[in-house]
Formats: structure tokens, C-alpha cells, sequence
């Protein structure tokens, strides 16, 4: 595993709401970006508790995220060390109710 990969596994592992986007929380900075973060507004999630990787200042973490997750696009979303999709993805669970229930777990094993 590149070092790369390593970084990205740690992030994932010890995070429980990670979000890889263009930008950070308080500035996305595309579309889906600012999409995933207002899905997890409406799912009750405080964007401050979300742990962000702006994949803009690193490339090999755009790069690497690509591969780690064998998913092609950004934003992507892992909770407890899960991966669960990008915005498209989210917005289907959200509007199923599956969204808030993964994050619901989450924090109710968390705290």
C-alpha cells in the first residue's frame, strides 16, 4: 500500500463521518460538494462534526481516493469506515430515509 493509500486508510478508519469533497464544509468549492454537506445538514448532522478532506490541496489524495474506494468521482462519503457513496448516492439514501439511519447509528455508537 503507497503511502498515499496509507493516509487515506488512517482518515477513513479514525473518522466517523469523513467526507472527501472539493473544498471544506463552511466553502465547497462544486456543486456536489455543497450538495453532500446540505444532505448532511438535513440528516441533523452539524457540519462541524464532519471530518473534510479538501482533495483540491493534495493531489494524490484526489488521485488516491479514486482508486482506495474503486469509485470514480467526488465527493465521497464514509461513515464509521464505510464507504457509502458520492452525492448522487447520499441523495437516494436521504430521500429513502437510509441516510439517516446510517448516520443515526453512527453517532448513537459513537457517543
Amino acid at each position: 500500500m503507497s503511502d498515499t493509500q496509507q493516509r487515506i486508510d488512517q482518515l477513513v478508519k479514525n473518522s466517523d463521518v469523513l467526507l472527501f469533497m472539493k473544498g471544506n464544509a463552511s466553502f465547497p468549492m462544486c456543486g456536489f460538494s455543497g450538495r453532500a454537506i446540505q444532505i448532511l445538514k438535513a440528516c441533523g448532522v452539524d457540519p462541524r462534526s464532519v471530518t473534510t478532506v479538501n482533495v483540491l490541496e493534495d493531489d494524490g489524495i484526489r488521485q488516491g481516493i479514486k482508486e482506495y474506494s474503486n469509485w470514480p468521482t467526488i465527493p465521497q462519503l464514509y461513515v464509521k469506515g464505510e464507504f457509502i457513496g458520492g452525492s448522487d448516492i447520499m441523495m437516494e439514501m436521504y430521500e429513502s430515509g437510509e441516510l439517516q439511519q446510517v448516520l443515526s447509528s453512527s453517532a448513537a455508537r459513537s457517543s
